[in-house]
């Protein structure tokens, strides 16, 4: 096979890793920077249900409270009751006392709802505490997981990019031209495998004649109709050693 055109296939390989390892370092930070968010967010939930666990007390405490008043009145309002002296005074403390102990009833009905929901709020508030534990363990591991990747990416790409600048040195300069020409007007792809009578990039049939050079592996040579490098490896062949140097053509 021809040096460059060997040379330019393993190029394309070590430039898709970079490109891989490149948006996975940049996508890693991301997801945990989502999924402490959406832990966050469960927080603030806790928080708020707790928050309104503790209004439900706290109105719970104020209806006490205010039963407690309506019952010091109606204490207040049975001695009037027996200190009273014509049945106008008399019936006048009856019905307050009746308009108290419905006021008492009414806020007796209001805390037993109250008690209900703090039942049902309690429930959730400790499986919410439950659950966010799992989850606040779980993110913990995942984060500490995430970050020795990208420790790791970082690395791999450091040497990755140091075999592409040893590669890239060995290309001759026309063909690293032509690879970075082709490259960048194919969103990062330079090269593509040649079946016998077709570019695999395109699926495009070769002329006969084109098919030959393609198979020969001798000249770099761009696909007629993608425009893409391409090398050909017979089926079931191994790695080639490279050939001689050749010049470079276009389809």
């Amino acid at each position: 096979m021809n040096r460059d055109l060997s040379l330019l296939r393993d190029l394309q390989q070590v430039d898709k890793r970079i490109h891989e390892l490149t948006e996975e370092v940049k996508r890693l930070p991301k997801y945990i920077a989502e999924i402490e968010a959406k832990l966050s967010s469960h927080k603030r939930q806790l928080e708020a249900d707790k928050q309104t666990l503790a209004d439900n007390q706290k109105a719970r405490r104020q209806m006490d409270g205010d039963t407690g008043t309506h019952n010091q009145k109606i204490s207040r309002l049975r001695d009037q009751l027996n200190e009273a002296r014509t049945n106008e005074q008399y019936h006048a403390f009856q019905h307050e006392i009746q308009f108290e102990e419905r006021e008492i009833r009414k806020i007796e009905d209001r805390i037993l709802d109250k008690m209900e929901e703090a039942e049902s709020l309690e429930k959730n508030v400790k499986k919410t505490e439950e659950a966010l534990k799992i989850e606040s363990q779980k993110v913990q591991a995942e984060v500490a997981e995430t970050k020795a990747r990208v420790a790791e990416d970082d690395k791999a790409l450091v040497e990755q990019k140091a075999r592409r600048d040893e590669l890239a040195a060995e290309v001759s300069p026309d063909a690293l031209r032509l690879y970075g020409h082709v490259r960048r007007g194919h969103g990062g792809m330079a090269v593509a495998q040649a079946l016998a009578d077709r570019c695999q990039n395109c699926n495009v049939l070769f002329r006969p004649h084109f098919s030959y050079q393609v198979r020969s592996n001798e000249k770099i040579l761009t696909c007629e109709s993608c425009g893409l490098i391409l090398y050909y490896e017979p089926p079931g062949a191994g790695v080639e050693d490279p050939a001689g140097d050749a010049g470079i053509v276009g389809g």
